[in-house]
């Protein structure tokens, strides 16, 4: 890139393979090569990056964070284009509007709004950037009363196919500005700046802390679906199965809520009360009032740095009978910690505006195979993928931020918003310069009768 500031290495190169491991927070990298990474470092690295993969007939994938379990962005062949150096923020407190590059780490965003109070329901671990969660959708935190992030997404400036930089919102590009909020690693263009409605901050963070032996889970699980719609909206309500100390299955309950009283936070948990099984509990701390920083760091504690991570997902409404023979094989074949299996109580319940993200549903269920060695691997990644192929009957979708679409396609959109999806795509990238998302081809119209919306 000729006269540019961005770094741009070749496969070859005697920095490539470092480079590209770079791009993941996971350890376990991909074997996909793209031709060449280039790091941006402004929006017009950006403008002359796309232009340069045109120019040379590469496709191109994006990065902002590397959070993607899969390595969505790494593919073989084509320009990986890095934006995680694009991570400016400016706060307009009392518009309460804020503009981020999409390098921009959520818990970095949430520390800067602190001391102004203000708030952004961003991703529940430490450094995942925003580029790839809000396109994705976005489950944050008080997610469940501010709705997937991308809602809170009021224009976006996108460098398209073509190298031109637009600003779409819902009166200018409407159609790519829909097609941002929810086409996650599919989307069609590349985010510079995401413009973003702020939040009040919660005044007061608790959560509720509950450990139970396995056999405890036919009745904890059987309480859980049926309690899930009665759940205050500003709690979390989480079950997670994986392996105590002693390397026993056991299921762990959290319960974290974000009030502006601590009278309100406890009035919202007082549901735990109606647990059949609390009498079984290993560990029982009711209620204890915790900060950010204390989310973020039991988040992280079950997501240790240096492992190698293999994730699958789905979403579904199916009765508590229907779920349980697959939720106890789940927990009786976890592979050694740090693998878990969440189950997350959503239930979303209010309408949700026009956008490509279209598949949610009442309960959450996510696999994250984790191993310290490349040896487990296989058995980390087939765990994940088998268990969530056998529930699939079961299954509405997936969710894209713990997408194995490489090994298991299925539905995250849609299918109407999919179609739409394709047809945006063939208004704003006729010629295919952007990789779809994997597991589904997408064939160029090579007619030349789209033509870019305008």
């Amino acid at each position: 890139m000729a006269g540019g500031a961005a770094r741009v290495v070749r496969r070859g190169e005697h920095d490539y393979e470092r480079a590209r491991s770079a791009t993941l927070w996971n350890a376990r990298t991909p074997p996909r090569y793209p031709d060449a990474i280039v790091c941006a470092r402004s929006t017009d690295d950006v403008v002359e990056a796309v232009r340069m993969a045109r120019g040379e007939g590469m496709c191109v994938g994006v990065r902002s964070g590397g959070h993607s379990w899969a390595g969505n962005h790494l593919r073989d062949g084509g320009l990986l284009l890095d934006v995680g150096g694009l991570g400016d923020v400016s706060v307009d407190a009392p518009a309460t509007r804020a503009a981020i590059g999409p390098g921009c780490a959520g818990s970095a965003l949430l520390d800067e709004l602190a001391p102004l109070e203000l708030f952004f329901p961003v991703g529940h671990c430490v450094g995942v950037a925003l580029g790839g969660y809000l396109l994705q959708g976005g489950f944050g935190w008080n997610g469940r009363v501010l709705g997937p992030a991308c809602m809170s997404v009021e224009a976006i400036d996108v460098v398209t196919a073509e190298g031109e930089l637009l600003r779409a919102d819902r009166d200018h590009h409407a159609e790519l500005y829909w097609a941002a909020r929810g086409a996650g690693p599919g989307f069609f263009g590349v985010v510079t700046c995401f413009h973003l409605r702020l939040h009040a901050r919660p005044k007061t963070i608790a959560n509720a802390i509950y450990a139970f032996p396995l056999p405890a889970l036919e009745d904890l699980f059987a309480w859980a679906v049926e309690i899930g719609s009665r759940v205050p909206g500003n709690v979390e309500l989480m079950l997670l199965a994986h392996r105590d100390d002693r390397g026993e299955p056991e299921i762990a309950l959290t319960a974290p809520v974000l009030a502006d009283s601590e009278e309100e936070a406890r009035a919202a948990l007082s549901f735990l009360d109606s647990c059949p099984v609390l009498g079984a509990a290993k560990l029982a701390v009711p209620y204890v009032p915790v900060g950010f920083e204390d989310l973020f760091a039991g988040s992280m504690a079950i997501y240790p740095e240096d492992h190698r991570w293999a994730t699958d997902n789905m979403w579904t409404h199916a009765p508590a009978e229907d779920l349980l023979p697959g939720l106890r094989r789940i927990a009786e074949t976890l592979p050694p910690s740090p693998s878990h299996m969440l189950w997350l109580n959503w239930g979303p319940c209010e309408a949700r505006p026009d956008m490509a993200f279209s598949v949610e549903d009442r309960f959450y269920i996510a696999l994250y195979g984790g191993c310290e060695a490349a040896a487990g691997d296989e058995a980390t990644a087939a765990w994940a993928t088998e268990r969530m192929r056998e529930m699939e009957p079961l299954a509405s979708g997936i969710q894209l931020a713990d997408e194995n679409l490489g090994r298991r396609p299925a539905r995250f959109v849609s299918d109407e918003n999919l179609r739409r999806l394709d047809a945006v795509r063939a208004a704003y990238d006729p010629d295919g310069l952007f990789h779809p998302w994997m597991g589904r081809q997408w064939e160029p119209d090579r007619s030349g009768a789209s033509k870019r919306r305008r």
